[in-house]
């Protein structure tokens, strides 16, 4: 026979009167347990009625849990709800695990109030023992649906920043590291950044050795022991995604060297042949735009000699000889080489960087004919970059605020930028013997208080180069997005533009060790 709404009444009455003998009236209680079998009202008071009394009957504890995750999985949303904000009241001594490994698999309801109330129920169980409350997440990461998994990834990468240190203690966040990395031996491109975002966030790792902890986290996954096959897009976008992970976290202590000296061997001989993982993406200027990023925290390395070799040698392919001249001095009519100067100021600024480190290697690593030959091409590069700093000091001249905020003025702001940060550089190695002391900020870089207000301005100073034969822009597709400047085919053009915004691409493929293929480990309700 069903139990009524008033069965449940009465038998709540019951155990609610027995106070200190409550443990004499396990079949009321059994009433209570027998509720979810009946209608929406009953269930709904089941819901309410069967945490209320679970300790006070251990023996029927998993009676009562399997209860209340029968209305969890309830057709009717509200009484599926209900059922969830009762759930952490069962997150007592053993049971914290199950309850918390039963709230990860429910992240993956596409009912917005139904998930919202899942996260509520797991920040909660958090606070009454969050070491217990992990371990049910990661016990899901680890052998759970893809769903789960994916759901629970970010559910830690945006709530484990949020929660306290009284609950984010040294020995849970410890533990929080162990077991990232061995979710790490298996996972897909989102997920190891989501990933890396959980373990740099930790505040167990804000120091030195934490932070060189998580740069051989990333080492690892970027397989920095294998040569790189240019051809594998998922192969080149891994390279990318480890590289972005890895530059925040490099500094004058936890240095740079096995990627710096990863790209040089490997990446920039293929600079050419490398395949994008992203249509829109300019692979090559975004490698060199890593490599500049990386280059000054660069340790000692191995075999500098060999590898500046390779820099050098890259950089002379982006910096053109002068077009031929005829008898009557003018130019011939073959077409003038293109300045790249977005390209030229990467490998450039990598050079500078990597140059400090043996200053001598112009003049006594580099034989004469093919340091005549370098400077030519810096000579030339300079001159059609006053040109360019002329033109573009005219096109600003007395421009301020809003005027600057134009998508037109921002792009000659910063191919300003660009060309300025050339100008320096070319300077220094014009020196003899070169030099490697000035300092510049990469042009697609923050700008800094002191530049923000020199900026405004717009002084002669500041004023840099850059111009180009045609302005394309399309939408920013991220915040995090940066700026590409492709400048002119001509030395002498006088328009402005051909600016691109670069959009990152993700990982290709699914799981796997080197983001390889995982298995779908669908395999319904594991409560």
């Amino acid at each position: 026979m069903a139990v009524t709404i008033e069965d449940l009444y009465r038998n709540y009455g019951v155990l609610a009167d027995a106070k200190d003998n409550l443990s004499q009236h396990k079949d009321a209680y059994q009433v209570i347990l027998a509720g979810v079998k009946g209608g929406p009202k009953e269930k709904r008071l089941a819901a309410q009625f069967i945490p209320k009394f679970f300790n006070s009957f251990p023996e029927l504890a998993d009676a009562a849990i399997n209860a209340q995750l029968d209305l969890c999985e309830d057709e009717d949303v509200s009484i599926r709800r209900q059922a969830i904000k009762e759930l952490p009241r069962f997150a007592t001594g053993e049971n914290i695990f199950r309850v918390a490994d039963i709230l990860t698999q429910l992240l993956q309801t596409d009912d917005t109030a139904e998930f919202n109330q899942v996260n509520v129920a797991l920040i909660s169980i958090f606070k009454m023992d969050a070491k217990g409350t992990l371990g049910g997440l990661f016990s899901q990461i680890l052998q759970g649906e893809d769903i789960v998994r994916e759901r629970a990834i970010k559910f830690l990468s945006t709530k484990l920043k949020t929660l306290p240190e009284d609950i984010m203690t040294k020995e849970v966040e410890e533990y929080v590291f162990a077991e990232t990395k061995k979710v790490l031996e298996d996972v897909t491109g989102e997920e190891f950044v989501l990933l890396m975002r959980v373990a740099s966030g930790l505040r167990v790792l804000q120091t030195v050795n934490g932070r060189q902890q998580l740069v051989e986290l990333v080492v690892e996954q970027a397989d920095l022991d294998q040569a790189l096959n240019p051809a594998d897009p998922d192969a080149v976008d891994r390279l990318l995604q480890c590289t972005r992970q890895a530059l925040p976290l490099f500094s004058k202590n936890v240095h740079s060297t096995r990627f710096v000296t990863y790209f040089c061997e490997h990446v920039l001989p293929n600079l050419s042949t490398l395949t994008s993982p992203v249509a829109e993406l300019d692979i090559q200027l975004e490698v060199l735009k890593l490599m500049a990023e990386m280059s000054p925290y660069c340790g000692d390395m191995e075999k500098l000699e060999a590898n500046l070799t390779i820099l050098f040698t890259k950089l002379l392919e982006f910096m053109p000889l002068p077009p031929e001249e005829v008898e009557n001095g003018e130019n011939s009519a073959s077409e003038e080489p293109k300045l790249q100067f977005s390209y030229v100021e990467c490998l450039l600024f990598s050079f500078h960087q990597l140059g400090k480190k043996l200053p001598d290697f112009l003049l006594d690593k580099v034989d004469g004919e093919r340091l005549k030959d370098f400077k030519i091409r810096l000579q030339y590069f300079a001159r059609g970059l006053q040109v360019y700093i002329r033109q573009l000091r005219v096109a600003l001249q007395g421009k301020t605020g809003d005027a600057l905020k134009t998508e037109e003025n921002k792009i000659k702001v910063v191919a300003l930028k660009i060309t300025n940060n050339i100008n320096i550089l070319i300077k220094d190695l014009f020196h003899n013997p070169p030099s490697f002391k000035s300092t510049v900020t990469l042009s697609w870089k923050p700008v800094q208080k002191t530049e923000a207000v020199a900026a405004k301005r717009l002084s002669s100073e500041e004023m840099g180069s850059g111009a180009a034969t045609k302005k394309q822009i399309t939408p920013l597709p991220r915040r995090d997005a940066r700026q590409i400047y492709n400048p002119p085919s001509g030395k002498y053009s006088s328009s402005i533009g051909n600016f691109n915004y670069e959009q990152r691409g993700g990982f290709r493929g699914g799981r796997g060790r080197g983001f390889g293929a995982r298995g779908n480990r669908s395999r319904g309700r594991i409560y």
